[in-house]
């Protein structure tokens, strides 16, 4: 089975969410499950610097449709736009690179410029990675040619469109499946920019790429894949409802029949207390007295007060409505209160980093803030905390309180998405049974965290409890080889042996 995997984020060359980690995971997790699979990834600096130098890649030219912006010949640079196939430093998945250096080699974030705003030609970028994953499926490289173009996310959405609409008249065509990461992230643009993509006419309207007078990426993907999947069970329901389905939910139930939900995994080679370079100490479920050294390092390292028996609450994540964060800064004083500390991480809306920057202020000692990421701190806060918070709103998969659970701190999570597929509450039953392995909380309000809160205290209060709900987690398995085994049965049905 033969698979193009296209995709804009690769962990560790570029990250800016849990895409490039389920990246880095899932192709390698094919690839060791006999799959021939292989990356197709844009040209930006983060992931060229990653390219194996000397190995002599090949640059296969790109052709272009016509119709695709008046100005894109400029845009690409010098030598045109071109598909390099080379091996990168990071992954032992072969890889195709999209080179069009005057619309993918800029600095900084991948999707914004340096004021925040998105790249005004964003449409065209992203058009042209899925023109480019359409053209390796249509045989672009003639010693390969994928069986399934997997595509993840808006930044790919176009690339079942241009499968389905402009393969010459009988030549093969390979089945493609389209991943939701995060519905309420569309790749939404201009009516303007429709003309720029290289689509017939008649795609501009209910039945094609048009969402309320405007083009979507994501409606796109949906539209015309094959298979559509998402990273959780519970999330592939949710979006069916118009309170997830960010207004593609009629859309959704239409292709329901073609809707799955496969949990993503966790890489433990990456997530693992028994060998993180970060600890001083590493530990595993056996030994889990180390992970007090984990404790006492972050709060060190952030400034907090060097007290052992605190309840040390952990935030890694982005700051924004989706991931709950105004829940946590409305009880932020009372968890400080009640002998609480809080270490967070992350960045993201202006007001939620200023309203926790002012927490730390008001609680020296009791509130860290680090805005920003730093993959380092990152792991020091999930080994180091005792609770992960994970409040959101929504939450497609969630890797958070995947990571947090092989670290021995307990997840707190809103009963969501792929949230409520991993962590069972700690209820009588669940203790009884031995499976409880976080507190989960129902009811998206600040008076429902506050409950839970509650219940995190009370069960610290009972150390013996506390260490077997920790234990549970540490012991639960999320790998990602059984993920790519559903994904290669999906596969198969698309596209049976022959």
């Amino acid at each position: 089975m033969k698979v193009l995997y296209v995709c804009s984020e690769l962990f560790p060359l570029l990250k800016t969410g849990g895409l490039a980690d389920v990246s880095a995971a899932l192709p390698a997790a094919l690839l060791e499950a006999g799959c021939d699979v292989r990356f197709l990834l844009p040209g930006f600096p983060a992931i060229v610097a990653g390219v194996v130098s000397g190995r002599g890649p090949l640059a296969i030219p790109l052709f272009l449709p016509k119709d695709f912006g008046p100005a894109l010949g400029e845009a690409g640079g010098q030598g045109g736009v071109t598909v390099q196939r080379c091996a990168l430093a990071v992954s032992d998945v072969p890889a195709y690179i999209l080179q069009a250096p005057g619309l993918l080699d800029r600095p900084g974030n991948p999707y914004l410029d340096a004021q925040g705003k998105d790249w005004p030609d964003n449409a065209l970028r992203f058009a042209l990675l899925g023109w480019a994953a359409a053209c390796l499926g249509g045989g672009l490289d003639a010693d390969w040619q994928p069986d399934i173009v997997h595509c993840h996310d808006w930044h790919t959405g176009l690339a079942p469109a241009y499968l389905r609409c402009l393969a010459p008249a009988g030549a093969p065509v390979p089945a493609s499946v389209f991943t939701v990461h995060n519905l309420a992230y569309q790749g939404l643009f201009p009516r303007a920019s429709f003309g720029q993509l290289g689509l017939p006419a008649h795609l501009f309207g209910i039945d094609g790429v048009e969402f309320y007078d405007q083009v979507s990426f994501m409606k796109a993907g949906l539209q015309f894949a094959d298979q559509i999947t998402t990273v959780s069970p519970t999330y592939a329901r949710e979006i069916l409802t118009p309170e997830q389905g960010c207004g593609l939910d009629g859309l959704l139930r239409a292709r329901s029949d073609v809707l799955s939900g496969i949990l993503n995994g966790v890489d433990y080679l990456v997530w693992n207390p028994a060998h993180d370079e970060v600890l001083d100490k590493p530990y595993d479920w056996r030994s889990l007295g180390r992970k007090a050294r984990a404790k006492a390092q972050l709060q060190a390292s952030l400034g907090l007060e060097l007290q052992p028996d605190a309840l040390l609450f952990g935030v890694v994540s982005r700051l924004s409505e989706q991931k709950g964060l105004r829940l946590v800064e409305a009880v932020m004083d009372a968890l400080v209160h009640k002998g609480g500390q809080l270490a967070l991480l992350g960045g993201g809306d202006a007001a939620l980093e200023q309203a926790f920057v002012q927490a730390a202020h008001r609680h020296p000692g009791r509130v860290a803030v680090h805005l920003g990421y730093n993959e380092s701190l990152g792991h020091q806060v999930i080994a180091g905390a005792d609770v992960i918070l994970v409040p959101s709103r929504y939450e497609p998969c969630g890797l958070t309180q995947l990571y947090g659970m092989r670290y021995g701190t307990v997840p707190l999570v809103h009963r969501v998405g792929g949230l409520a597929d991993t962590v069972a509450d700690i209820s009588a039953e669940s203790l009884a049974a031995g499976s409880a392995c976080g507190i989960v909380f129902d009811g998206f309000s600040a008076s429902g965290l506050q409950s839970a809160l509650d219940r995190a205290f009370a069960l610290y209060a009972q150390p013996e409890v506390w260490k077997s709900v920790q234990r549970n987690g540490m012991q639960l398995r999320f790998d990602w080889q059984e993920a790519a085994q559903r994904y290669l049965a999906l596969y198969r049905r698309l596209r049976p042996a022959r």
